[in-house]
């Protein structure tokens, strides 16, 4: 599979040669984390390939809060960085299974992982971001779970944070204003 590198200052890199004009075509290929990527390298990618910002309807919002945030600093103390990762969900067995698949974007690197739904973006842009594991979990008679490495891939990276950030109330347009 062909890798993209995110760099952090938010260019693409597929197999070592910038991606100029076409990052659509980079969405099907693995991607790797450069040295330095936080959360915010995330919006400068959007920024500089503003046709991603198309990838999910919340960016529009995410840009706007984005672009009036501090230039840095931008840290939690609870936890070290961000990781994302992905869960896959066998339930219902034995009985009727089905299977769910999601991504999970969590603060790590401070004892149990954190989750992020009580965190401002302000908190959490400068935060190092890193690519998580792929968690397995079986429900039935008993639970089981098991954690594998993985790849993901350019697309479900940028569909799955922002997504991923969209419930973790850290969207201005979702809090509960009082």
């Amino acid at each position: 599979m062909n890798t993209v590198t995110l760099k952090s200052n938010g260019a693409l890199f597929c197999d070592g040669k910038p991606v100029m004009d076409e990052p659509l075509m980079c969405l099907g290929m693995q991607v790797a984390l450069d040295d330095g990527v936080t959360l915010r390298s995330i919006f400068r990618m959007i920024e500089t390939y503003p046709l991603l910002a198309r990838l999910n309807t919340f960016f529009p919002t995410y840009i706007e809060q984005y672009r009036e945030m501090p230039a840095d600093g931008c840290l939690c103390d609870d936890f070290a960085y961000v990781a994302f990762g992905k869960t896959v969900e066998m339930i219902g067995y034995p009985g009727e299974p089905r299977l769910e698949i999601y991504s999970a974007l969590k603060g790590e690197g401070g004892g149990a992982p954190c989750e992020i739904r009580n965190y401002e973006l302000e908190h959490l842009l400068d935060m190092p971001l890193r690519l998580g594991k792929l968690r397995h979990i079986v429900f039935g008679d008993t639970v089981d779970q098991f954690e594998f490495g993985t790849v993901f891939n350019l697309f479900e990276f940028i569909d799955g944070i922002v997504w991923e950030l969209s419930f973790h109330g850290t969207l201005r347009a979702c809090a509960i204003r009082r």
